[in-house]
């Protein structure tokens, strides 16, 4: 095939408006769908990020007292966790102020020299017991778990200096260069914390884009709250999740009816907190799905009409061509190669658009900065979704018959 890229030029110059319209279409979707391809990727990496928990096995509850004092508090809670490890299927239970996926908690700096400083990292405060770690499933990679004499009541006035923590690896990592943290001190206030013991992985509450560079920062403290609101997670066996959601209010409200369990996201599993935290991060996905699909759709079909329009107004040249020699396979590969450089127009004014389009949304909305290689991603695409739009009527085209020259117009 002995293919001529002046004579295409010429032609496209005759056709400027058409050409110019469906080399900018390319390029602003080339544009929109980097950037959304590269959103849905952030949030499909949200939806599956890992919270460090039993989630398939776990349920919260939420529970406060109708008149209790803080003084009161203490045994009323622990007679409830007594109350719920009682349970039948249940494998333990603590309680917290606040858990994963659960959109509130209480957030501090943590630092690593005395006065606030050395060192400052941002971490989430759980509040823990002995039975917290077997609780949640957490791995403990180092040292060792509260024991139950450490574990202390916590006024809504108190100051948090615990003498003991249990830290994150990713906490570890980030406060000490080594990585080893288990017996090296820590300021939550002006008093140590000694570290005894780091556990895999543990999510902070919140999943906005806000906590996203410290979100396996964790700090657990053997504390419980002693407010008139708590929080209880509870742990069961294989197979009897549904029973326990359903025996465990039962349970608390028959020992104590001088409760309240809210009727909304008050006994919840961790799974349906997790579909709640990411619900917005699900929609945006799908939202940004439907946009790729249409503007594709829509460019593809722009170069189908442009296309089929440019073959019905160029019969008898194509006639002309087919009498003078030319195969079906020249035919074809000029209006292939006619669509790729109106393609390759269109996605290097898109890749530029693509950049400036980033930089924006990382201002406006703390986007992360897009890679080349969604880029060039987008480029392929589009470059080959063109051609597949133009093989129909390109194929039409080399179908003209040598004939067609013959006819008067």
């Amino acid at each position: 095939m002995n293919l001529q890229v002046k004579p295409i030029f010429s032609a496209l110059r005759h056709h400027k408006a058409g050409t110019l319209l469906i080399a900018l279409q390319i390029a602003l979707t080339l544009a929109i769908v980097c950037n959304a391809l590269f959103i849905i990727q952030q949030r499909i990496s949200l939806l599956t990020r890992p919270s460090g928990v039993d989630e398939a096995h776990l349920i919260r509850v939420m529970n406060g007292w109708v008149g209790a004092s803080d003084k009161d508090v203490g045994p009323l809670m622990q007679s409830d966790l007594d109350t719920l490890r009682r349970l039948p299927g249940v494998v333990d239970a603590y309680a917290t102020n606040a858990t994963p996926l659960s959109g509130g908690g209480w957030a501090t700096g943590m630092h690593s020299k005395p006065d606030g400083k050395g060192k400052r990292v941002q971490t989430a405060i759980y509040f823990s017991d002995a039975h917290t770690l077997d609780t949640l499933g957490l791995k403990l990679v180092a040292g060792r778990n509260f024991h139950a004499s450490e574990v202390q009541g916590f006024l809504p006035n108190d100051t948090l200096q615990p003498p003991q923590i249990i830290v994150t690896r990713a906490l570890a990592d980030n406060l000490f260069s080594d990585g080893h943290a288990v017996g090296k001190v820590v300021y939550l206030g002006k008093k140590p914390s000694t570290i005894i013991g780091v556990v895999a992985r543990l999510q902070v509450p919140w999943v906005a884009s806000w906590a996203s560079n410290w979100e396996g920062n964790s700090t657990l403290v053997p504390r419980q709250m002693l407010t008139n609101g708590t929080n209880y997670v509870i742990r069961v066996r294989d197979g009897q999740l549904q029973k326990v959601l359903h025996s465990a209010p039962a349970a608390l409200l028959a020992a104590d009816r001088m409760r309240v369990i809210p009727d909304d996201q008050g006994v919840v599993t961790f799974e349906q907190m997790r579909a709640k935290a990411y619900k917005s991060d699900r929609g945006m996905a799908i939202l940004m799905g439907v946009i790729c699909t249409v503007l594709l759709a829509i460019t593809a079909a722009g170069i189908v009409g442009l296309t089929s329009f440019w073959v019905g107004q160029r019969r008898k040249q194509i006639g002309v061509r087919r009498a003078l020699g030319a195969t079906r396979h020249d035919i074809l590969g000029y209006f292939l190669t006619e669509n790729l450089l109106i393609g390759i127009a269109g996605v290097a004014i898109g890749g530029a658009l693509a950049v400036g389009m980033n930089q924006w949304l990382m201002h406006a909305f703390e986007m992360q900065r897009l890679s080349w290689p969604w880029i060039a991603g987008g480029v392929v695409v589009l470059l080959l979704l063109g051609q597949a739009a133009v093989l129909a009527p390109a194929l039409r085209a080399s179908n003209v018959p040598p004939v067609v020259a013959t006819r008067s117009v």
